[in-house]
């Protein structure tokens, strides 16, 4: 298990180098997250130890939205001040995927139905 997690701290510490030696705007993690996928595309199969480890990771998963909270309680009063850009963009950056992947969705159904 010990081995599984190091594989995925590694992971996450070559995204953190690349997104800072390259200066891309996504996070270290994601791109870590996308290098594992690819390393196990390559190979074709999860081995036991890394599913084992990622299942007792993602049990404890609801930990981490203990300083999430933290956070919104610590900066609860500029929330209060800025709740109206909040709100929109949080509406905006809902509604927004929401509508492009149903047109998606729909030219893909109508092209799909156009070919024999």
């Amino acid at each position: 298990m010990l081995v599984s997690f190091a594989a995925l701290l590694f992971c996450q510490l070559l995204g953190e180098i690349i997104v800072r030696a390259l200066a891309l705007p996504v996070p270290g993690p994601v791109v870590g997250m996308l290098l594992l996928f690819s390393v196990l595309l390559i190979r074709g199969r999860v081995s036991a130890e890394l599913e084992r480890t990622s299942t007792t990771l993602l049990s404890h998963l609801s930990l981490l939205f203990v300083p999430a909270g933290v956070g919104v309680i610590v900066y609860l009063d500029v929330l209060a001040m800025e709740w109206l850009p909040i709100l929109v963009a949080l509406v905006v950056g809902t509604a927004a995927p929401i509508v492009v992947v149903g047109l998606v969705l729909k030219v893909m159904i109508r092209d799909q139905d156009t070919q024999p």
